[in-house]
């Protein structure tokens, strides 16, 4: 085959594959190219899922007359000029491709003029090319108009979702942009409905209600970890600010997720993991919180030209990063986490409930936060504020299953294996801090044997499960004997705990630590169903107290509701 250069239109079209994948791809570009504009009102306007057409009108700088045609050319951009300058970017747009990508594959019109400028610009390209350019008059700023978009490339059509999907992921785009920017008025408006409009106050919670609605604002949490330096060969000063949902308004996917670093969207593994980590213990298993998180850290801490959308940057120190946000979400979890009511016990986890708080949360940082050091679902006392339980007075057992008490306003009903997990949980984890977790030897070896993938599991972590109490040592292909098991297990089922750590996904793996601490509290913990004496009642709630996160087990459930005196007079008819 002939090596040849690419035509300039196969190589635009090429480079516009990069850059534009759908049309929220386009919507992304141009609602960043007016925030670094300066714009303070931007309006999205869709229809036909943004392929018939996406007007974007902002009013920010505008563009200069002798420049504006410039602006449509490959690699043409305002934002930096040296090598030098890709090492502390402070702009959302710096690529200098989003105009001439978008014009690549679809029919532009613009309108833009700059302040005090006498008149504006007006021009339409097709397939590239200028065909119209004529003065226009306008007030300052940008309208710009893409139609028919990929009607030249007809092979990206069939990639696409319907109109339904495509608007979905507008909405997504412009909603993300309200939440980085609350001081900016945004509006959508798709096929003639208004989608969304935001009041460009300042206020996160103004945009969080517009987004959300109000009922899932009102749940959600400030995040406020004021500036934290770390040390690793220098100082680097992180905040973390925004919102965090209460466990109890929990998704089934991360599409709640919003991550922006330096007010930049982005799309982050690590950010991810470092927010659900911050969950754990308090929100079910496979179920996702909602989150709106800022990372302010200095621009050559952070590479963001590593993604040909900028969808995703590179950290400099991954783990100051990581840590920094883990510990910002888990101390606003464990601060604000009241007894659950009854009345919501039959929603998904029922944990905290929001504080109202009604002012700006950035650019500006606030107070230092407390800080938790442990990405698990308990945090050693010191490290976060420690809940405390009322002084409770048991009644008596209900269903075999839960303790009755009662406390200084109203009955609490108390889940005996939840709340006895809890507490062995914790009781486990200072035991592994202090290198004190018993073992128990077996009168006569067990003989154990293992699926292949359970083999694999038990010779990586051979050494994991021997600091924990249990002894293995290898008696053929896949076949151990057990010597020793861990002595809280030892009245327990010590073989079902062991099966179900060997039995831990692969993707869990990464906390085999964790894991085995749950299914040890688990498995030593009372059963359900167990009859319990008085003093064996009296003396689990005198432990529950103790410990630092009294409402819910490892795994998030909830070990104790709470039936107001309100709500029983309420429900007896002795309030009007």
């Amino acid at each position: 085959m002939t090596i040849k250069v690419l035509s300039p239109q196969v190589a635009a079209k090429i480079a516009a594959g990069e850059v534009v994948e759908r049309p929220a791809s386009v919507v992304k570009e141009l609602v960043e190219n007016a925030l670094d504009a300066g714009a303070r009102q931007i309006s999205v306007e869709t229809r036909g899922g943004g392929l018939e057409s996406i007007r974007i009108t902002d009013d920010g700088n505008g563009i200069a007359s002798a420049e504006v045609e410039t602006a449509f050319g490959r690699y043409a951009t305002s934002k930096i000029s040296r090598v030098e300058d890709l090492d502390s970017i402070a702009t959302l747009g710096f690529r200098g491709e989003a105009l001439a990508s978008i014009a690549a594959v679809a029919e532009v019109d613009i309108i833009t003029s700059e302040k005090e400028a006498a008149a504006g610009d007006a021009l339409v390209l097709k397939d590239s090319l200028v065909v119209r350019h004529v003065q226009q008059a306008r007030p300052h700023g940008t309208t710009i108009t893409v139609k028919e978009l990929f009607r030249n490339v007809p092979a990206r059509l069939k990639f696409l979702k319907s109109a339904a999907t495509e608007n979905s992921h507008i909405a997504g785009v412009v909603s993300q942009y309200a939440l980085a920017y609350p001081e900016v008025r945004f509006s959508l408006n798709i096929d003639g409905r208004a989608v969304l409009q935001t009041a460009g106050s300042g206020k996160l919670m103004d945009v969080a209600i517009a987004v959300y609605g109000l009922d899932t604002a009102k749940r959600m949490l400030e995040v406020n970890s004021g500036e934290v330096e770390w040390q690793a060969g220098q100082a680097v000063p992180i905040a973390v600010i925004g919102m965090v949902g209460a466990p109890s308004i929990n998704k089934a996917g991360r599409d709640s997720l919003c991550f922006f670093v330096n007010r930049r969207v982005i799309g982050s593994r690590l950010l991810t993991r470092a927010v659900e980590e911050a969950y754990q213990g308090l929100m079910m298993q496979g179920r996702h919180p909602i989150a709106v998180i800022n990372i302010s850290i200095p621009p050559s801490e952070v590479d963001v030209n590593i993604h040909p959308t900028k969808a995703e940057v590179k950290f400099q120190n991954e783990r100051a990063v990581f840590t920094t946000v883990q510990r910002a979400v888990r101390s606003t979890l464990v601060a604000s986490a009241p007894i659950p009511q009854i009345e919501e016990a039959n929603k998904p986890y029922t944990g905290e409930s929001a504080t109202g708080r009604n002012r700006s949360l950035w650019p500006v940082a606030g107070q230092n936060a407390a800080a938790s050091s442990l990405p698990a679902a308990a945090v050693p006392a010191g490290q976060t504020p420690k809940l405390t339980l009322p002084v409770l007075r048991v009644l008596g057992q209900a269903a075999g299953n839960y303790i009755i008490a009662e406390g200084p306003d109203g009955l609490y009903v108390i889940d005996q294996h939840a709340a006895h997990e809890r507490i062995m949980y914790e009781q486990l984890i200072a035991q592994k801090a202090g290198r004190a977790i018993k073992m128990q030897g077996m009168l006569e070896p067990y003989s154990l044997e293992v699926t292949p993938q359970q083999d694999e599991i038990l010779q990586s972590n051979a050494a994991n499960l021997l600091d924990f109490g249990f002894k293995i040592e290898p008696f053929g292909e896949r076949t151990y004997l057990v010597r020793t098991v861990p002595a809280v297990l030892i009245d327990g089922d010590w073989l079902e705990a062991l099966r179900e750590i060997l039995d831990s996904p692969r993707d869990k793996m990464t906390d085999i630590e964790d894991n085995i601490l749950k299914s040890l509290a688990c498995h030593s913990a009372v059963r359900a169903g167990k009859k319990l004496s008085d003093d064996e009642m009296r003396e689990l709630v005198r432990q529950l107290e103790q410990v630092n996160l009294p409402n819910t087990c490892p795994h998030g459930r909830p070990t104790i509701l709470h039936l107001t005196i309100g709500q029983m007079e309420k429900e007896f008819g002795r309030v009007g």
